[in-house]
């Protein structure tokens, strides 16, 4: 699909997006580092853990709104949630307010606007893309996105910790101005309201649709193999997951400054804060220029051998990073983290769908999402475990969890295999009486 057959819809979100969420890099990944820093260890993983919570109910409210008050309507006020949010952050972090509190409201609430703007973002995309050409707009989407950590952590690393005040200011403008391109440059894609009430209900309130999308999750505890493969997930995610939160703050705190480059007379040294910029960068441009080649060598494997290797890789990963402040190690223990993620990043959909009845995928991939939500809730617990066990201990026990869950695919690939043999089995034997 070439560049000048895309709807200006989403020509312009690429655009616009690309550059706010270039500032979104810029520091998010600190916010870890700030939390600890001025509110403590321990308040930290608490505060952090409440606002996943309330980031897992917009989640499933997302959604629901997209379809009921259009794509466009909840991307622009999204914006301008986000926009006014911005304030908030530039007022407690200002020369005349430096307020840890206010910025924890702020970064929560920012939270709960992005939960509302990417599900109608992703709609938007599929009202307007003929299905044969989505695969190639969301992966240029993907794309965008990570060029967008690559080059947004290594400035954050500078302007975060140095110029806070100026950041927010452009993350305050760059927002206002994406929502007023959304209002003025975009137009609606949602169904007709008539079809809009069939699929949510015409009387059906936000809370009804909570109830009945948590109600989908019924279906994990009849499906012994699903809920392996969920438990395994939430497991490894706790690795996975501590990207920005227990490597922020361990490299921010045990990592001395190094020299990265050093050419006669000059040198370029990088402190804890800058090497995670570094590391998080890296991930980012392995993501982006590594995904497609991976997932097809990836496609030559057996599944179970994929998800295994992958939790064991993101356990290693933990231990090299937990051991070791050398600056070049580090680099090598995010190549090993990458490479975990890379593995299964082609191969979890599609094997979420043969686990799934075909009258039921939709739940399943819903309730799927359980990996993620409910690993992202746990995962800030790390930060205060650092204080009660220590930063050693705290990456081993990591690498347990990975280890475990390297165990739970095992049984769980073990029992699928077997289960689809039996199924080919009784189809073979079926097959003579059908005839």
């Amino acid at each position: 699909m070439k560049w000048k057959d895309w709807d200006t819809n989403i020509k312009v979100r690429l655009v616009g997006e690309f550059f706010v969420s270039l500032l979104f890099w810029m520091f998010f990944p600190f916010m870890a580092i700030y939390f600890s820093d001025e509110l403590g260890k321990e308040t930290a993983g608490i505060l952090l853990v409440l606002s996943q919570v309330v980031g897992v109910v917009t989640n499933l409210v997302g959604g629901y709104c997209a379809d009921r008050y259009g794509r466009k309507k909840m991307m622009v006020i999204s914006a301008w949630g986000q926009a006014a949010t911005f304030i908030v952050f530039v007022l407690a972090n200002s020369p005349w307010l430096d307020s840890p509190i206010l910025t924890f409201i702020a970064f929560s609430v920012l939270g709960l606007f992005g939960s509302l703007y990417w599900p109608a973002s992703h709609a938007m995309i599929a009202d307007v893309v003929e299905e044969k050409d989505r695969t190639e707009v969301f992966a240029v989407f993907y794309t965008s996105m990570n060029l967008s950590v690559v080059f947004g952590p290594v400035l954050g690393s500078i302007f975060f910790f140095s110029y806070r005040f100026e950041l927010m200011i452009a993350c305050l403008i760059f927002s206002a101005i994406l929502a007023v391109v959304l209002a003025k440059y975009t137009r609606e894609t949602v169904p007709l309201k008539k079809e809009i009430l069939e699929q949510v209900g015409a009387d059906k309130k936000w809370h009804e649709a909570v109830w009945e999308q948590l109600k989908d999750y019924r279906v994990i505890a009849s499906d012994k193999l699903f809920l392996l493969f969920i438990l395994a997930g939430i497991l490894v995610a706790q690795t996975f997951m501590q990207m920005d939160l227990l490597l922020a703050v361990y490299l921010t705190e045990k990592v001395p400054e190094q020299t990265l480059i050093a050419i006669g007379n000059w040198d370029l040294k990088l402190t804890g804060e800058k090497v995670f910029g570094y590391l998080i960068s890296l991930n980012g441009l392995m993501v982006a220029l590594c995904t497609v080649w991976m997932a097809k060598w990836m496609n030559r494997f057996k599944e179970g051998r994929v998800f295994i290797l992958s939790a064991l890789l993101y356990g290693v990963s933990m231990l090299v990073f937990g051991g070791t402040t050398m600056m070049w190690v580090l680099f090598a223990a995010m190549v090993i983290f990458t490479t975990a993620e890379l593995m299964v990043v082609g191969i979890q959909e599609s094997f979420i769908s043969k686990l799934a009845p075909e009258d039921m995928r939709g739940q399943y991939f819903a309730a799927a999402g359980l990996r993620f939500t409910i690993g992202r809730t746990i995962a800030p617990i790390s930060i205060p475990l650092t204080m009660w066990i220590g930063f050693d201990n705290t990456f081993y026990l990591l690498f347990i969890l990975a280890v475990i869950s390297a165990g739970i695919y095992y049984v769980m690939f073990r029992a699928f295999d077997k289960k689809v043999k039996t199924n080919s089995t009784a189809e073979t034997k079926a097959k003579p009486a059908l005839s």
